[in-house]
């Protein structure tokens, strides 16, 4: 998840800002610091998991992990927390400034594990749901939210097990590490995208299954629906920072094609 020109790399992080800033008076005032947006990045995400927790355990009952609507609330809860806020997380480690300097292996350990974390919470997410709707009777995959949300998970297998194999292993050669990275950051921020897309088609999914036969309609907007709209809206705005912060040229790290950026862990010095 970096990437950086050679003259930006012998420049370093120092030089590298100063000359963004001297170009122009408004690109110096828009060169936000890094650390406190992460920090307000952080506490979106937190906010995010509490507000879909709110919601499955103030207005969908709460939680188990025997088959009922109270097992199925598990799912939004972690594919939110995996999908979208674990996921980002690592996907901005490359971007703190402590990964600029000194080797890569810890933030290289750091981003796997991340992902890694996020992929393990997909998939339990995605056995909350199969087993509700199976002990339920409910069919599988026949929504364009199933569709996504699916493809989204076994897109994001083949990165992380593609990244693990070409930057993480010694068998890779440098030449398929340069190759690969562009094709594993590029897929790094589709899958993002995927994942906001595949939550907020799913929140909306659950309320127009759920507002109606005795409770008030969702076109009434009760409000449930309007914490339900909030927390999808604030998904969104998530992911979009998440993306802006990855597409900044200033918050890349400087030294991305550096030697040390594409030696492998197993090899590499701790």
């Amino acid at each position: 998840m970096e990437a950086a020109g050679g003259a930006e790399g012998a420049a370093g992080p120092g030089g590298r800002r100063a000359g963004l800033r001297h170009c122009h008076p408004i690109a110096e005032m828009l060169d936000l610091t890094f650390l406190p947006f992460c920090t307000f990045l952080g506490g979106l995400g937190f906010v995010c998991v509490a507000f879909v927790s709110a919601w499955c355990q103030h207005w969908r009952g709460g939680f188990a992990w025997d088959g009922s609507a109270q097992m199925f609330n598990w799912h939004p809860v972690l594919m939110v927390t995996g999908m979208v806020v674990l996921y980002g997380a690592a996907a901005l480690v490359y971007r703190l400034p402590p990964t600029w300097r000194g080797p890569k292996f810890p933030w290289k350990v750091l981003h796997g594990a991340l992902a890694l974390a996020a992929f393990v919470l997909a998939v339990l997410g995605l056995v909350a749901v199969f087993r509700f709707h199976n002990d339920q009777g409910t069919p599988n995959m026949y929504s364009l939210h199933s569709w996504l949300g699916l493809a989204t998970v076994l897109l994001f297998s083949c990165q992380w097990v593609a990244g693990f194999s070409a930057f993480l292993l010694p068998w890779a050669p440098t030449w398929i590490r340069a190759l690969y990275k562009p094709v594993h950051v590029f897929f790094g921020s589709i899958i993002l995208m995927l994942s906001v897309a595949s939550c907020v088609s799913g929140i909306n999914e659950k309320l127009f299954f759920s507002l109606k036969n005795g409770t008030t309609a969702y076109k009434l907007l009760p409000p449930e629906a309007v914490f339900a709209n909030i927390l999808g809206l604030l998904i969104l705005l998530f992911g979009v920072l998440v993306l802006g912060a990855l597409s900044r040229p200033s918050w890349k790290r400087p030294d991305a094609d550096s030697p040390d950026s594409c030696q492998p862990l197993l090899t590499a010095e701790r």
